[in-house]
C-alpha cells in the first residue's frame, strides 16, 4: 500500500515579479548594503540574490550596472572645458564622450551603443 502525504495550508513559493527582484538585487549591491541582511529583510537566501542579478544582467543588456565615478578634478589637455552639467562616459580607458545634459536620451544612448562595438 503506498503512502501519500498532503501539504495544506500557504505555499512556500513565492512568484517575484521582475521589477521586485531588481529591487532587492540594487539594495544588495548598494554601496555599504550586505547581501546577507539584504536577504534576511526579504526572507530568502543570499544565493538567490545573486542568481536573480545573473538573470537580469541578461535582460538589462546594454542598460546593465555600471561604475560610475564623479569627479571635479583638472580637465585633460585636448577637452573643451565644461559649460554646463554633462555626462562624460569614458569607454576602457581609450575614448571618452561627453554627453551635455540638453541631448536626448535616444540620441546619447546611439552613441553609446556605437562607441561600446
Amino acid at each position: 500500500m503506498a503512502r501519500y502525504q498532503l501539504i495544506s495550508g500557504p505555499e512556500r513559493r513565492r512568484r517575484w515579479s521582475e521589477e521586485q527582484k531588481r529591487a532587492v538585487v540594487v539594495a544588495a549591491f548598494a554601496p555599504g548594503a550586505v547581501v546577507t541582511e539584504v536577504a534576511r529583510r526579504a526572507d530568502i537566501y543570499p544565493g538567490q540574490i545573486y542568481r536573480w542579478r545573473r538573470e537580469l544582467s541578461g535582460s538589462l543588456a546594454g542598460t546593465g550596472f555600471a561604475e560610475v565615478v564623479v569627479t571635479a578634478g583638472p580637465r585633460e589637455e585636448g577637452m573643451a572645458p565644461l559649460t554646463g552639467a554633462a555626462i562624460e562616459v569614458e569607454f576602457g580607458g581609450v575614448t571618452r564622450l561627453r554627453i551635455p545634459a540638453a541631448t536626448p536620451p535616444e540620441l546619447a544612448a546611439a552613441v553609446v551603443g556605437v562607441l561600446r562595438r
